[in-house]
C-alpha cells in the first residue's frame, strides 16, 4: 500500500486487504424521497459528476419502518416487479443483480455482458487472511471529453479510512479493475447511467464481467456531486489529515464518489461519522507499482491456485504477523509493492536493527502481539448511532473495554521502541509520545474500573461489561447490579440444591445462546431407567457430557437477562458522555494503528529472514542477482534447491530463455519476479547478494488454458494479455513473458513473438522471455541488448540397454539451448507407438537442419554488441560505484581486458 505519513517523515531524515467471489445477486434498490437521498433530478456541468449539491438529509427510518421508504424493484419483467418490506434474491444467468435509484429506466441488466478486454480471476482469497469483505468502492468515469478519468472512493466498514483516487486509465480500464481487485468489496457503487440497460459503458461491463460474486448499486448521477463531496470531507476529517483537502480540491471525480459513497453509508448503517473523525487520504496511481490481477494470480502472490486454502504463497511465506492490521497491511503491500527506494530503504533498515537486536526483536514481538484489531475499533468509536437499542448499548460497553485494553499496551511499546536507532522505528517511537494517549486513558479512569479487562470467554467478558462503570457513578446502575449479582448467587445456589438432590454432579455453566445452563459428566454413573429425570429439559449430549436446563432455570434466566438489559442502559448513557468528552481526541489511535500494523508486518519481514537465509537488496539501474531462489518452492521443499543467477541492465534488458519442457523455466521467471515484489515491499530476499531496480508495474503473460466462461481460447486470452502489456508497459516496468503464440500455427506464432520482441526491444524495459521458438535466438545477432540464455539438460545412457535418458540440473546458462527434439524425448516417456515416434525424429531433423544452416553469426554485429556493452557497463559504473579511487582503477583495467577477450572472441582485430 501506499506509505504512511510516519514513513514520510522517516524518510525525510534518511535522505518514506483470500477469499473466494460468490456470487449473491441483489436486488434492486431504488431510494425514495423519505429516505436521505434526494431525488431531484439535476444536470451534470462538466460531463463527469454534478456540480450542484443535494438537498437536506434525512435521518433514516427505524429498521421495520421501510415499507413507505425502500421500494424493491426485481429483475424481473415490469409486470412481474413487486414492493416489500425487504430485498428478496432472484438470480438469472448467475449475473448480479442492481440495486438501482428511482427513475431508472430499466431494473437491471438481464443479459451477459459483452467480451472483455481484460479479464481479473474471480477467485481473491486465501487462506491466510481472515477478515471478510467489509469494503464498499464508489466509482465514476467522465463523460464525453473526460472518458478514461477515473474517480473512486472507498471506505472499509471496520476501518475509518476514507482514500479517494483519481487516474487516467486505457481504453481497457486495467488500473481500476485492478485497484477494485486488490480492494476485495463487498459492493460496487456507480452511477446508474452507466448501467442502462443495452448501452452500458465499457467500464461496467469490464467490472460485472470480473467480478461478478460482487453486488452492484446503482445511484443516480445527482448524487455524485463533487461540491457535496468536498463538504463531508471538511465535515468528517480528522484535524491531523486534513491537508488531504488541498490535495483533492481539484480531484472532481474522487468528490463526486465520495459523496455518494457516504451518503450511501449514512443510508445503510443507521449511523453517522462524528465530525472531525474520519482518516482521508488521497491514493495517486504513481506512488506504488502496478500488478495487475492475472499476474498476481499466475505468481500466486495470495492465493494458491491449485488450492485456494493453501498457504502455498508469497502471502504465506511471509505471514508472520500477530495482528489483524498487520495481516491486510502486508497483504496491500504484496499487490501494491512500493516504488520509492527511500521507503523501501527505511524499511530495511529497521529490518536489519531488529535482526543484529534480538532484545528488540523479541521485545517488540511481545508488545505488539496482544494489540486487538485497531482499525475496527476505531470505525465503531466514531460513528454516533441514531438509536439505541440493547445490542447496540451493549457493543459500546465492549468497544470502551477494548479501547482501555489497547491504551494499556502503549507504554510498553514505547518502551520498547525508545532506544532504536533506524529512522523509521524512531519516528514510530515519537508518534507515540502523543500525550493524548494518556488524556483518554486518564478519562477512561474516570469511569472504568482500574481492574476492568478484555478478556476471552463469553461469561467472562459479560462479566466485565457488567462492572467496567465504578460504582458510585450511577445509583441506579448499582441497583441494578446489585440485582443481577443475587440473581446470579441464586442460580449458583439452585444448581448447588439440584445436585444434592439428585446426587448427580452437576455444575453452572453458561453460553452466549443458552444464556446459563447445567452441565454434568456421568463417567461411571448409571442413570435411573437410562433417563435424565423430566425436569432435566433441552438436553443435549456429547458422549458421557450432559447439558440440560429447567424451567425455573430457564425463568432466573430471563430474570437475568432484564437486569442486564437495564445494567447496559444506563451504563450506556454514561460511556455515551464518557465518548464525548474523549471523541475530540480520539484520532490519536490513527497514529497508532498505523505503527502497529506497521511494526508487526516489519517483525513479519524479519521472521521470514530467520527461517531462511536471506540477503538484504540493494537499489540501483540494474537487476542483478547471485544464487537467487523460488522463495515459495524453497518453504515446500524438503531438499535444498538448486540456485540461479540473473543480470539484467540498460545494455542487456531483453533475455531470451530457452531450454526442454520442465527443465525450469517457468519456476526461473517466477523467482525473479517474486524477488522484485519481496524487495520492493521492503523484504530481504533469496540469494546470497541482490540488487533490482524499482520497478513500476510487473507484467505477467504465462501459459493459460481456455476461458469457457468467457468464450475465449488459448490464443485469443494469449493476445488479451499481451495486448494489455503493450498499452501499459512503461520503460521501467518488468516483463515476465513464459510462451507466446503457441495457441495457433508455428508460422504465426513465431510472427507474433517476433513483432513482440521488436516493439519491447525499443523500450527500456527489462524483459524476460521464455520460448521454444529457437528462431527467436538469432534476434541476438541483429540487437545488442539482446541475451540468449538456456536451461543446462544432461545426458546419461544405461550400461544394461543402452538407452538414453535425460537429466534436468535446472542451471542457467549463456547462449541458446542446443537442445534438439526434446519434445520427442518427453512423447517417447508415454505409451505413444515406437513407429510414429520414429517417423517424427526423421522428419524434425529435416527442419531443424535447414534453420541451423539459416542461423550464422554476423561479424560486424558480434563488435558493435562488444562496444555496446562496454558502454552500458561504464554507464552503470558512473551512476552507482562506491569503489575508492584504486579500487575503481583497478575494475576499469579488468573491464579493459574483458573488452578485448570479447573482441578477439569475436574475430576482430
Amino acid at each position: 500500500m501506499f506509505r504512511s505519513s510516519t514513513e514520510e517523515i522517516a524518510t525525510s531524515d534518511t535522505s518514506e486487504h483470500e477469499q473466494t467471489c460468490e456470487v449473491t445477486p441483489v436486488d434492486t434498490i431504488a431510494l425514495n424521497e423519505t429516505t436521505s437521498f434526494n431525488p431531484v433530478s439535476a444536470s451534470s456541468s462538466d460531463g463527469g459528476s454534478t456540480r450542484s449539491s443535494s438537498g437536506p438529509s434525512r435521518p433514516r427510518p427505524a429498521p421495520g419502518q421501510f415499507s413507505n421508504s425502500v421500494q424493491l424493484v426485481s429483475t424481473n419483467p415490469p409486470h412481474l416487479a413487486s414492493t416489500s418490506d425487504s430485498s428478496s434474491l432472484h438470480s438469472r444467468g448467475g449475473m448480479p443483480k442492481l440495486r438501482r435509484a428511482p427513475g431508472s429506466a430499466v431494473a437491471a441488466q438481464t443479459a451477459r455482458t459483452p467480451l472483455c478486454d481484460y479479464t481479473a480471476p474471480t477467485s481473491c482469497s486465501s487462506s491466510t487472511t481472515t477478515s471478510a469483505a467489509s469494503v464498499i468502492v464508489a466509482v465514476v468515469e467522465g463523460r464525453g471529453l473526460a472518458r478514461g478519468e477515473i474517480g473512486m472512493a472507498s471506505l472499509n466498514l471496520n476501518c475509518p479510512e476514507l482514500v479517494l483516487s483519481q487516474f487516467s486509465d486505457t481504453g481497457t480500464y486495467a488500473k481500476v479493475i485492478t485497484m477494485v481487485h486488490i480492494l476485495l468489496p463487498m459492493e460496487i457503487l456507480m452511477p446508474d447511467t452507466a448501467s442502462e440497460k443495452g448501452k452500458g459503458t465499457k467500464l461496467f461491463n469490464l467490472i460485472t464481467e470480473n467480478f461478478q460474486g460482487v453486488a452492484f448499486t446503482a445511484i443516480q448521477r445527482k448524487h455524485f456531486n463533487e461540491k457535496k463531496g468536498m463538504e463531508y470531507i471538511k465535515q468528517l476529517c480528522a484535524p491531523e489529515f486534513s491537508t488531504v483537502v488541498m490535495e483533492v480540491q481539484a480531484k472532481y471525480y474522487c468528490l463526486a464518489a465520495a459523496a455518494a459513497l457516504l451518503k450511501y453509508l449514512e443510508f445503510i448503517q443507521n449511523s453517522v461519522y462524528a465530525a472531525k473523525s474520519l482518516k482521508v487520504s488521497f491514493k495517486g496511481s504513481q506512488q506504488t507499482a502496478m500488478i495487475d490481477s492475472i499476474s498476481a494470480r499466475n505468481m500466486e502472490l495470495v492465493v494458491n491456485n491449485k488450492d485456494h486454502r493453501s498457504d502455498h504463497t508469497l502471502l504465506g511465506v511471509l505471514n508472520h504477523t500477530k495482528t489483524p492490521g498487520g495481516a491486510r497491511r502486508l497483504r496491500s503491500n504484496i499487490l501494491e509493492p512500493l516504488v520509492d527506494v527511500d521507503t523501501i530503504n527505511a524499511r530495511l533498515d529497521a529490518i536489519q536493527e531488529m535482526l543484529q537486536n534480538e532484545e528488540l526483536f523479541y521485545g517488540l514481538k511481545n508488545a505488539v502481539a496482544p494489540f486487538l484489531d485497531i482499525d475496527q475499533l476505531l470505525s465503531v468509536l466514531v460513528q454516533v448511532p441514531k438509536q439505541e437499542t440493547v445490542p447496540i448499548a451493549e457493543a459500546k460497553i465492549t468497544h470502551v473495554i477494548q479501547l482501555k485494553h489497547t491504551l494499556d499496551l502503549v507504554p510498553q511499546l514505547r518502551v520498547t521502541l525508545k532506544n532504536c536507532n533506524t529512522a523509521l522505528l524512531k519516528a514510530y517511537c515519537t508518534s507515540l509520545e502523543d500525550n493524548r494517549f494518556d488524556i483518554i486513558l486518564k478519562q477512561i479512569h474516570t469511569v472504568i474500573n482500574d481492574d476492568t479487562t478484555y478478556l476471552k470467554g463469553s461469561l467472562n467478558m459479560r462479566t466485565q461489561k457488567c462492572y467496567a462503570v465504578r460504582p458510585n457513578i450511577n445509583e441506579f446502575l448499582d441497583i441494578s447490579r446489585r440485582a443481577y449479582t443475587e440473581i446470579v448467587d441464586d442460580i449458583a445456589g439452585f444448581v448447588n440444591q439440584m445436585a444434592e438432590k439428585s446426587g448427580f454432579p452437576m455444575r453452572t455453566s453458561f453460553s452466549t445462546a443458552r444464556g446459563f445452563f447445567i452441565q454434568m459428566k456421568l463417567e461411571g454413573i448409571f442413570l435411573p431407567k437410562g433417563k435424565l429425570p423430566p425436569e432435566f429439559i433441552k438436553v443435549t449430549r456429547h458422549k458421557d457430557n450432559y447439558g440440560f436446563t429447567t424451567t425455573d432455570l430457564m425463568k432466573m434466566n430471563d430474570r437475568c437477562d432484564e437486569a442486564l438489559k437495564e445494567i447496559f442502559h444506563v451504563s450506556y448513557v454514561v460511556i455515551c458522555q464518557l465518548l464525548s468528552t474523549i471523541r475530540e481526541h480520539i484520532h490519536c489511535l490513527y497514529k497508532l494503528s498505523d505503527a502497529v500494523s506497521m511494526l508487526d508486518m516489519l517483525l513479519s519481514l524479519a521472521n521470514a529472514c530467520t527461517n531462511s537465509d536471506y540477503v538484504r537488496p540493494e537499489f540501483t539501474d540494474t537487476l542483478a542477482i547471485k544464487q537467487g531462489r523460488h522463495p515459495i518452492l524453497e518453504r515446500m521443499a524438503r531438499q535444498q534447491l538448486v540456485s540461479n543467477n540473473c543480470y539484467i541492465s540498460e545494455g542487456s534488458n531483453f533475455v531470451i530463455i530457452t531450454g526442454p519442457n520442465m527443465s525450469g523455466k517457468s519456476t526461473y521467471l517466477k523467482q525473479v519476479a517474486l524477488c522484485q515484489i519481496m524487495a520492493q515491499i521492503g523484504s530481504f530476499v533469496p540469494a546470497e547478494y541482490a540488487s533490482f531496480r524499482a520497478a513500476d508495474q510487473i507484467f505477467t503473460r504465462i501459459g493459460v488454458d481456455d476461458n469457457f466462461e468467457t468464450s475465449s481460447s488459448t490464443f485469443m486470452l494469449e493476445m488479451k494479455e499481451i495486448t494489455y502489456i503493450v498499452h501499459n508497459v512503461s520503460d521501467r516496468s518488468l516483463i515476465i513473458i513464459d510462451e507466446l503464440g503457441r495457441g495457433t500455427s508455428a508460422e504465426e506464432g513465431i510472427g507474433i513473438c517476433h513483432s513482440v520482441c521488436e516493439f519491447l526491444l525499443n523500450l527500456k524495459a527489462f524483459t524476460l522471455f521464455a520460448t521454444h521458438y529457437l528462431e527467436l535466438c538469432q534476434l541476438e545477432c541483429l540487437y545488442p541488448n539482446v541475451e540468449n540464455q538456456h536451461m543446462q539438460v544432461q545426458h546419461t545412457r544405461t550400461r544394461d540397454t543402452g538407452a538414453e535418458s535425460v537429466v534436468y540440473t535446472h542451471l542457467l546458462s549463456g547462449g541458446y539451448s542446443e537442445e534438439r527434439h526434446y519434445g520427442l524425448r518427453a512423447a517417447e516417456m508415454t505409451s505413444l507407438p515406437s513407429s510414429i515416434i520414429q517417423e517424427a525424429k526423421k522428419f524434425a531433423f529435416k527442419v531443424s537442419k535447414q534453420l541451423l544452416a539459416k542461423h550464422k553469426s554476423n561479424p560486424k554485429a558480434e563488435r558493435q554488441r562488444v562496444l555496446y556493452r562496454l558502454a552500458t557497463r561504464l554507464l552503470q559504473t558512473a551512476r552507482n560505484s562506491r569503489l575508492d579511487p584504486d579500487s575503481l582503477r583497478m575494475y576499469l583495467k579488468g573491464l579493459r581486458r574483458q573488452y578485448e577477450a570479447e573482441l578477439e572472441a569475436a574475430g576482430q582485430p
